[in-house]
């Protein structure tokens, strides 16, 4: 499995931006795909956004597409979460995860980061 470690989450304003980094360690992070889900307080975790192991392939949640963009950089281990436009509801942990195969099911990721807090204030 790959340890993964997000930085980047923060208190910002509405309308304003923020950009989540994942490190991975290992040299198998160009073997996973990468995701990256957010759980709100009382909420269940949901899906944000995933990248295939090339990056050549992205999904994204309907939430945040045109708004939040996925990218990685396998020289540097590391899948980031560029977040524009962001609004109060997307105030939540986030969270990234790696597994073998593209997929947007939490259930599906076996290592787990340890989240960053994005708040965003109205």
């Amino acid at each position: 499995q790959v340890q993964l470690v997000e930085s980047g989450g923060g208190l910002v304003q509405a309308g304003g931006s923020l950009r989540l980094s994942c490190a991975a360690s290992g040299r198998t992070f160009s073997r996973y795909a990468m995701g990256w889900f957010r759980q709100a307080p009382g909420k269940e975790r949901e899906f944000v956004a995933a990248t295939s192991w090339s990056g050549g392939i992205t999904r994204y949640a309907d939430s945040v597409r045109g708004r939040f963009t996925i990218s990685r950089d396998n020289a540097k281990n590391t899948v980031y979460l560029q977040m524009n436009s962001l609004k109060p509801e997307d105030t939540a942990v986030y969270y990234c995860a790696a597994r073998r195969g593209l997929s947007q099911d939490a259930a599906d990721f076996g290592s787990w980061g340890q989240g960053t807090q994005v708040t965003v204030s109205s």
